[in-house]
C-alpha cells in the first residue's frame, strides 16, 4: 500500500491563527469571548451581526504564523493538500507568504457557502478516502473525515483541540510523518 496523502485544515492546524482570526472581530466591537471557531466566516459573521467584507477589511493576513514544526512538515511532504473554511481572499495569500505550495488548496468559496467537505479535495487529488489522512483541530474537522470515511488525526499541538477518547492525537506537526509512514 502507498503512503497516505496528508490533507490539512489550515487555521488552528498548520497556522497558529487564533489571535489573527479574533482580532478583526474585536476591532469591530465584538467581545473576544463571544468569538467561536470551527465554522465558516460567513456563519460566524452572521451570528455576530457583522458583514463579511467588514471583517475581511479588518483582517491582517500577515498576523497568522505557522505552528512550530509546521513549516518543516510541509517541506518534507511530497503530495499534500489544504481543506479549509478560511475565506479565499486571505487563504491563498497566507500559503504564498509562507512559501507553501499544496497540490490542492480549497477554501470556503469551494464548498457552496456550506462548511468545508473533503469530497472536492478527494476529487481534485484523484484519490479515495482510504488514501488520505485528514489532520484538523475542531469537531467539524473530525466530522469531515467521518463523512467520507478517511483517517483522521487531531492537531494536538493546538491547545484548543478537544479530541474524543480513542482518537489519534498528535503532539507535534512532525508526528504526521510517522503516522503517514505507519499507514504505508
Amino acid at each position: 500500500m502507498a503512503s497516505l496523502v496528508a490533507v490539512f485544515d489550515l487555521d488552528g492546524t498548520l497556522l497558529d491563527s487564533d489571535e489573527a482570526l479574533v482580532a478583526p472581530f474585536v476591532r469591530l466591537g465584538v467581545p473576544r469571548e463571544s468569538v467561536t471557531f470551527g465554522h465558516t466566516l460567513a456563519d460566524e459573521c452572521s451570528r455576530l451581526g457583522l458583514a463579511v467584507d467588514d471583517y475581511l477589511d479588518a483582517y491582517d493576513p500577515d498576523q497568522a504564523t505557522a505552528f512550530a514544526g509546521a513549516d518543516e512538515l510541509v517541506n518534507r511532504l511530497g503530495r499534500w493538500a489544504v481543506c479549509s473554511n478560511k475565506h479565499a481572499r486571505s487563504g491563498p495569500y497566507e500559503l504564498s507568504r509562507l512559501g507553501w505550495a499544496p497540490e490542492v488548496a480549497l477554501f470556503a468559496d469551494a464548498f457552496g457557502g456550506r462548511g468545508k467537505t473533503l469530497g472536492p479535495v478527494l476529487d481534485r487529488l484523484g484519490l479515495g478516502a482510504d488514501e488520505i489522512l485528514f489532520v484538523g483541530d475542531t469537531e467539524h474537522d473530525r466530522r469531515c473525515a467521518e463523512e467520507v470515511g478517511c483517517a483522521f488525526a487531531w492537531a494536538g499541538w493546538n491547545p484548543r483541540a478537544v479530541p474524543t477518547p480513542g482518537d489519534e492525537v498528535l503532539a507535534h506537526p512532525l508526528e504526521v510523518l510517522a503516522l503517514l509512514e505507519r499507514a504505508a
